[in-house]
This record gives C-alpha cells, sequence and structure tokens, in this order.
C-alpha cells in the first residue's frame, strides 16, 4: 500500500528546497555567477529534489506492484505517466530530470555555473508540477 504520509513528508522537502531555489533565482546573472556559495546551494537544492521526486516515484511504482519500472530513474519517470501520477509531457521532463540527476551526481565536474542559473530561471515549473500532480495523484486515490 502506497504510504501518504512518507509521499507528504517527502513533498514537503521538495517544497522547501523549491522555495530556495526560487529565491536565489531572483538573482541577477551576474550575482548568482559572482556567489560560488549560492551556486553550491543551487546544486544541493536541486540534487536533494531530484532525489526526492524519485524516491517518491520508485515508492509508488513498487507499491503499485511496478517493481519492474522501480530500478532506475528513467523506468521511475516513465511509469509514472504510465500510471497517470503525472501527465505524459511531465513524465517526458522527468525522463530528462533522471539524466540530470545523473549527471549532478557522477558527471559533477562537468556542470557549470551557468546551467544552474539556466535551470533555476526557466525550469522550475516542471517542480511544481510535480508537486501537484502527485498530491493529486494523493487525494485522488484517497491514500492513507
Amino acid at each position: 500500500m502506497v504510504n501518504k504520509m512518507l509521499i507528504e513528508q517527502r513533498l514537503s522537502f521538495i517544497l522547501e528546497c523549491y522555495n530556495q531555489l526560487i529565491g536565489f533565482a531572483e538573482k541577477t546573472r551576474e550575482e548568482f555567477l559572482a556567489d560560488k556559495t549560492l551556486i553550491a546551494a543551487t546544486e544541493s537544492y536541486l540534487r536533494r529534489i531530484l532525489e526526492s521526486i524519485f524516491d517518491i516515484g520508485r515508492h509508488i511504482l513498487a507499491k503499485s506492484g511496478r517493481v519492474d519500472l522501480a530500478q532506475e530513474y528513467k523506468g521511475i519517470a516513465k511509469g509514472l505517466g504510465e500510471l497517470k501520477v503525472v501527465d505524459q509531457d511531465l513524465s517526458e521532463k522527468l525522463v530528462q530530470m533522471a539524466g540530470y540527476r545523473n549527471r549532478l551526481v557522477h558527471l559533477y565536474n562537468l556542470v557549470t555555473d551557468e546551467e544552474l542559473y539556466h535551470i533555476i530561471k526557466n525550469d522550475l515549473g516542471d517542480i511544481r508540477d510535480f508537486i501537484k500532480s502527485v498530491s493529486d495523484y494523493v487525494a485522488i486515490h484517497n491514500l492513507k
């Protein structure tokens, strides 16, 4: 059975990190790129959000009998679309996020300050959409 409390706790954590990134996005490009601590915090919050997104997805898939899709990040992203937890557009974006998560974790030395700034300026809506989709899924399925 899907654990509603676990999902809500993870969503709350994602929202806290998301709100930090929204604040960082208010900086100008020059301010952002000049602040190495802010850049490191951005990378950390973004990685934590992605880990939480895929933890939620893995849990939902495993508890829904789709353990086959819960093994790797891109499979989780596709599985959430197949189960209609997220729409197809967001599922495809989650596949891209899975790739970026791997980049942050394994190819961290190739992540540029510019791309982090681009993400917080242009792509945070996908995180907000994930929070809404999963919250709606929990409510519609009356999870306990």
